[in-house]
């Protein structure tokens, strides 16, 4: 038999874009992780960061009392990575972000569980004109009502290679004539590499000091939504006009999009686009937890390559780059898979 493990974590959306990054961080350490989901069947691809036994789906619904406790029972750190972009039917911003955070909060005290992590997200705040962030701003209130010592941590937009931002946007530059710019592409960025997010969650563990507190993560530079833009075309070797698009037809056009059953863009994403998507001056972040932020001109290259005109191995074509402009900052360590 092998030696038994040292800890056990209990994660809450395990099978998402950020959560298998800090399933396998977790195994990383030694410790049995619970995938908390749905569909324990959904989690299956994450076993074989663990050795056998190590990593163990099982089922919980956020909205159920019954499941997330029984999820929680004798763990001895939670991480709530739960989220969701738009609502469908009973998952909507409050069930989920709210009601759900409260839950496994209080799930986790009651079953005397040592730490709990919750990610939430930057601009989560109670006067945003957006309902998403509204709701994540009430679920970290809620988090800390039930468990005063969580760790509340706020990435800004996460890339990496399974993402929804990069990859979203790369996908339509292959068919559209032209990438609009939503209210003419100012609003800001600070993107933070999906595996210093995860290793921001272990970092949090590991430190005693971190209880009761909040950290905003962010990459190593800021970038405009056109910025963004401009950096992806250079990466996937495409040339597209980048058009502007008011914010009175944006939000109408996602009124209609927002009736389709995954929606591309809803009203409520136009309404936090008009706010900046950076982290607070003077607030704690990444390098308060000994973490150097991973920029985006090292990552992208590595994944935005297969949306590249004639493949991934065709050589592309030079030009001036965004790198020129920002920091390169850190490349990725083997965290990135």
């Amino acid at each position: 038999m092998g030696a038994p493990f040292l800890k056990v974590v209990t994660v809450f959306g395990g099978t998402g874009f950020i959560g298998r990054y800090v399933v396998r961080e977790m195994a990383r350490r030694g410790w049995r992780v619970r995938v908390a989901t749905r569909n324990p069947g959904d989690a299956l691809f994450l076993k074989p960061m663990g050795s056998v036994g190590q990593i163990v789906p099982v089922f919980a619904n956020i909205r159920d009392d019954a499941s997330v406790a029984a999820a929680v029972a004798g763990a001895d750190f939670v991480v709530n990575l739960v989220g969701i972009l738009y609502e469908k039917g009973k998952d909507t911003f409050a069930a989920i972000h709210q009601d759900g955070a409260r839950r496994v909060a209080q799930a986790a005290m009651d079953a005397g569980c040592s730490r709990l992590i919750h990610v939430s997200a930057v601009g989560a705040s109670p006067s945003s004109e957006s309902h998403y962030a509204r709701s994540k701003a009430s679920g970290e209130q809620a988090v800390f009502n039930a468990f005063p010592d969580a760790t509340v941590l706020r990435p800004s937009i996460v890339f990496g290679p399974e993402d929804d931002f990069f990859n979203r946007f790369a996908g339509l530059a292959r068919v559209l004539p032209f990438l609009p710019l939503i209210g003419g592409g100012g609003t800001r960025f600070q993107p933070v590499y999906v595996a210093d997010v995860a290793a921001a969650v272990a970092a949090c563990l590991d430190r005693p000091e971190t209880k009761g507190r909040t950290y905003e993560l962010g990459g190593p530079n800021v970038y405009s939504f056109k910025e963004l833009m401009q950096l992806l075309l250079k990466e996937t070797d495409r040339r597209r006009p980048l058009v502007s698009v008011p914010w009175s037809l944006a939000s109408f056009k996602a009124g209609l999009l927002g009736l389709l059953p995954k929606p591309p863009l809803t009203r409520d994403q136009v309404a936090l686009l008009r706010q900046d998507n950076v982290v607070a001056q003077g607030s704690q972040g990444l390098q308060t937890l000994g973490i150097e932020p991973t920029s985006v001109e090292i990552v992208l290259p590595t994944y935005m390559d297969r949306y590249r005109i004639g493949g991934r191995f065709k050589t592309r074509r030079p030009s001036t780059g965004m790198s020129e402009i920002h920091g390169a900052g850190k490349a990725p360590s083997d965290r990135s898979g």
